[in-house]
């Protein structure tokens, strides 16, 4: 056997052992099938039945979900934003009992703005926006996704009106929970309301004394806490 056939062997042998390790590592990182189902939850079943019961198909969907999407930290949001959307969802849930298909599509619209001000992608790019919203409302995405389709579904006629319209307050009710889980403050806006109260000049000069760099509104929340207790 040639010097240089040896070599070929070696460097295939090294690919494929570097890809080994690599799938392994990522299984690892997302807590591999098992931990993919604890995640995602009732998102992972959808995705699964999807693929057409492929499970690894559907894992490697979900995990490259976790890739893109995993870091995304939810964005505060001011108590006035939160009370006007809670009143532009109160106005929709009125509005469906004369005029059901605009009251969807405007729950709709709410859902994707609400998303994009929570630090999600925009709602015009609505496949990756589901995307990110999937990793941190598994349990709840499937509201919007639902209530997506009935807003951009084609209107019905005839005898289908009755089931059409049941349809929809369906998908209204389902993807409130999804409205919940946005506008309901988190860790997030308490810490953006203690950024808020301390003094500008605290936060510009407040440094890491080992990097000299400034802290994030997380590490000074976590000082703050600590001092206090």
């Amino acid at each position: 056997m040639s010097t240089g056939v040896i070599i070929v062997l070696i460097v295939v042998a090294v690919l494929i052992i570097g890809a080994v390790i690599a799938r392994f590592v990522m299984a690892r990182g997302t807590g591999g099938g098992r931990g993919l189902k604890r995640r995602f939850g009732p998102e992972y079943d959808r995705t699964v039945a999807r693929h057409d019961g492929d499970t690894k198909a559907a894992e490697r969907e979900l995990t490259d979900r976790v890739k893109q999407h995993g870091t995304l930290r939810r964005q505060p949001l001011e108590p006035a934003a939160r009370e006007q959307y809670a009143a532009r969802w109160a106005a929709a849930q009125e509005r469906f009992v004369d005029s059901p298909r605009e009251a969807v599509a405007e729950a709709d619209q709410i859902l994707g703005e609400l998303a994009r001000t929570r630090g999600f992608p925009d709602g015009g790019r609505y496949d990756e926006q589901l995307a990110a919203l999937s990793v941190h409302h598994p349990h709840h995405v499937q509201g919007y996704r639902r209530i997506h389709r009935a807003a951009h579904a084609p209107t019905t006629g005839g005898d289908g009106n009755h089931a059409g319209t049941e349809e929809l307050r369906e998908a209204m009710i389902e993807a409130r929970a999804l409205f919940d889980d946005l506008v309901t403050p988190g860790r997030e806006d308490r810490e953006g309301v203690t950024r808020r109260e301390e003094p500008e000049a605290d936060r510009t000069t407040r440094t890491d004394g080992s990097r000299g760099r400034t802290h994030s509104p997380w590490a000074l929340t976590r000082r703050h806490h600590a001092k206090g207790s």
